[in-house]
């Protein structure tokens, strides 16, 4: 078992998850409550769900799944806040900062899947 505390790459989808709460969430528009914000909120908070829950696996196969798991909902959520940004919700500055996030924890969640995998 691993403590994910420990990892960078939790450090930094936490991050994510946090930035997303503060910074994109308030200022959704209330009619996308259950639609494109609900979405949001699901697929930020599951990359950091999924590694802490890969930590407790036993085997580097089993904890490597979790991370592919995690980087499909890093994969949402880029394309979620394309969205969102294409819809005009939020302001291109805000945009290109979260997607250089989100592009950076996928590298990271490539890199240790890789490393897992003896790749």
């Amino acid at each position: 078992m691993r403590d994910y505390k420990k990892l960078d790459i939790w450090k930094k989808s936490h991050s994510l998850t946090k930035q997303v709460y503060n910074d994109v969430l308030p200022i959704m528009p209330v009619e996308e409550r259950f639609a494109l914000t609900n979405q949001l909120r699901r697929s930020t908070y599951s990359i950091p769900l999924n590694i802490v829950e890969g930590c407790g696996k036993n085997s580097d196969k089993d904890f490597a799944h979790y991370l592919d798991n995690a980087l499909g909902s890093a994969h949402e959520v880029e394309y979620t806040c394309y969205l969102i940004y294409y819809l005009g919700f939020i302001k291109e500055e805000l945009y290109n900062g979260i997607n250089a996030t989100v592009n950076e924890i996928k590298a990271m969640l490539i890199a240790f899947i890789k490393y897992l995998r003896g790749e």
